[in-house]
């Protein structure tokens, strides 16, 4: 019985080619969509090098005063980062480190301009970066102020224009450095290792060190999972203590040590939300099902025209004694058929669009890849819209007397 309705349900959608196509077109343009999207997703927050222990890190990226008539948020500054994620139970390690900023190179005539990275020696024992040259600086190079840098991969070939370069000096910014490493490039989704150069923060102000706001980030990585909530409150009540300089502009001081999907979010909603990952995530998840409904209820709209169309055949069927149960189970094999092929070519094609993505350079030096997981959840979803597209307007056509059927009786 199983393998004449699927023998069927081949013949019927070769033979409606139409159909076919149209619901073919939808369920892959969707898959595709759904997969390149995943694929950029994980590409940010996902566990890979140099951000491999990604789940267990915490991030600082802003910080606001907030009053009854004004506002004022920004990254946080060197000070504010020192008093607050210093010796916090439960961290492993912390780092802090600044926004990438564009630097100029001035190289034998050329003027190449860069992004630029300044980060702690802990930096580096936080993310684990895969070195093609050398290695990272240390902890006492950044406390001694050396000018020493690390490049990426590609900064190297287009300055130096190939291997072989550490030792020699680089001119940035007027100022002499020394190659101490080359990374291998780093996709500019990642939140905290994206840049073309690394160098120490170096030596800073006694204003610089105390500054509440500033151009840094704060990095703190967790010894486990459990220990993030337990970090969190600390940092918490570490804010509330930070005396508020402005106290008759401003009344209250947020700053939050964050999850990365939280920090993205946090920067997306300005820091104004107390929950922006909740609110960022039921956007993200409400655009979603509605994207995933669109081909559904086309599908469902076909389904409910070319059951009409074949009345006349169910009224035969039923005539000759067809059970309800076997023309329901026709409907369903043919809906399940047609998801899956599509599922397929859909696969075929989201490997096709994410390798061209990759070349296109959009996504500057990301390495993108289906997400199985995500693409079988897809997979899932269309196949239930499926079934239920075909199961009840069809369940509804086989409960009609076979005569009013073969008439071409409504549903």
């Amino acid at each position: 019985m199983r393998n004449t309705s699927l023998k069927l349900a081949f013949k019927v959608l070769a033979r409606r080619k139409v159909f076919t196509a149209i619901s073919l077109v939808g369920i892959t343009l969707t898959l595709v969509i759904l997969m390149v999207v995943a694929a950029i997703f994980d590409n940010t927050f996902g566990a890979a090098a140099p951000e491999s222990r990604i789940r267990r890190m915490l991030f600082v990226r802003t910080v606001g005063q907030y009053g009854p008539n004004s506002s004022n948020t920004s990254n946080p500054g060197y000070g504010f980062l020192q008093r607050t994620i210093r010796n916090l139970p439960g961290a492993e390690n912390v780092s802090i480190y600044g926004e990438a900023s564009t630097a100029v190179i001035y190289d034998k005539g050329r003027r190449i301009e860069a992004q630029m990275t300044r980060a702690d020696g802990a930096y580096w024992q936080i993310l684990d970066f895969r070195f093609v040259e050398g290695g990272p600086y240390s902890a006492a190079d950044d406390e001694s102020d050396r000018r020493v840098v690390v490049l990426s991969e590609t900064l190297r070939d287009k300055v130096f224009g190939g291997k072989g370069v550490i030792g020699r000096s680089l001119n940035i910014v007027g100022s002499n450095y020394r190659v101490v490493g080359v990374v291998a490039p780093v996709a500019a989704t990642r939140i905290a290792a994206w840049s073309e150069m690394y160098a120490p923060i170096g030596a800073l102000t006694a204003e610089e060190r105390a500054a509440f706001m500033g151009h840094f980030n704060g990095l703190v990585l967790a010894r486990s999972r459990g220990d993030i909530a337990r970090l969190q409150r600390e940092f918490a009540s570490r804010v509330a203590r930070e005396p508020i300089k402005d106290p008759k502009e401003y009344k209250e001081i947020r700053a939050s040590l964050d999850t990365p999907f939280e920090a993205f979010a946090r920067q997306i909603t300005g820091n104004r939300e107390q929950h922006p990952a909740l609110i960022v995530g039921s956007i993200f998840a409400g655009l979603t099902l509605l994207f995933m409904s669109l081909p559904a209820l086309n599908l469902i709209t076909l389904n409910l025209s070319r059951i009409m169309e074949r009345a006349p055949e169910i009224g035969v069927r039923k005539a000759f004694g067809a059970p309800r149960r076997a023309l329901v189970m026709q409907f369903i094999a043919e809906n399940i058929v047609l998801t899956l092929i599509g599922g397929a070519i859909g696969f075929i094609l989201s490997i096709v669009m994410l390798r061209a993505l990759e070349a296109s350079g959009v996504v500057p030096d990301a390495h993108l890849s289906i997400n199985l997981r995500i693409f079988l959840y897809g997979i899932v979803i269309a196949v239930v819209f499926g079934v239920f597209s075909g199961a009840y307007p069809a369940w509804k056509m086989s409960r009609l007397h076979p005569v009013d059927a073969l008439r071409g009786g409504s549903l």
